[in-house]
């Protein structure tokens, strides 16, 4: 999808309710920029932490490209795909920019900038959040987990309404991945009363 099409749709979430954005376990995007260079990452293991300042963990790995943009800049995006991008989400999430230098153009991930923003987001996504990294070395280190503060947050009202997702309204193109392994995913399921 193109940022510019995308862009009316693009509404800011307050930060009391961006864990909602989350809250389902989606396999998120984490997108990063550092020194001239843009990346993109996809990222099962991501989650709210805490509300107030608003907080979210992700693991990312040693080895990853985006992560050494991530500590370089000390900031991160985690945007949430949906079904239409799994192709892409399964692209950048299998290869290192180090070794695919190109990966970005070849799996046609399009990026788009906020104001005031430092990392870059990735269109067509459902959801937006820009974090700057809390630093917990420890963490980090042994665990590769990342906290961040999400410092603004965005959703496209075509699936994320009066601070509730939409799936069972909206197209099913745009329902949330859900990774299992071996770039065997999921979409979030029709929605159960309890």
């Amino acid at each position: 999808m193109d940022a510019a099409a995308q862009a009316p749709f693009i509404q800011p979430i307050a930060l009391a309710k961006a864990y909602r954005l989350l809250n389902h376990g989606p396999t998120v995007l984490v997108s990063a920029h550092h020194d001239g260079t843009d990346n993109v990452m996809a990222a099962a293991w991501a989650c709210p932490l805490d509300f107030d300042p608003p907080k979210v963990t992700v693991v990312l790995d040693k080895a990853t490209a985006t992560r050494a943009l991530i500590e370089g800049s000390g900031a991160f995006a985690l945007q949430v795909p949906t079904r239409a991008q799994v192709h892409l989400t399964r692209g950048v999430g299998g290869e290192s920019l180090a070794d695919s230098p190109d990966k970005l153009v070849r799996h046609g991930v399009q990026l788009f900038r906020m104001e005031g923003q430092v990392p870059p987001f990735v269109a067509g996504c459902a959801a937006w959040l820009s974090c700057r990294v809390v630093p917990e070395p420890h963490n980090q280190q042994t665990y590769d987990l990342f906290i961040g503060e999400v410092t603004a947050a965005w959703a496209d009202t075509r699936v994320f309404k009066d601070g509730h997702w939409t799936y069972e309204t909206a197209d099913p193109a745009w329902r949330s991945l859900h990774h299992v392994a071996g770039g065997h995913f999921y979409t979030i399921g029709d929605p159960v009363e309890g």
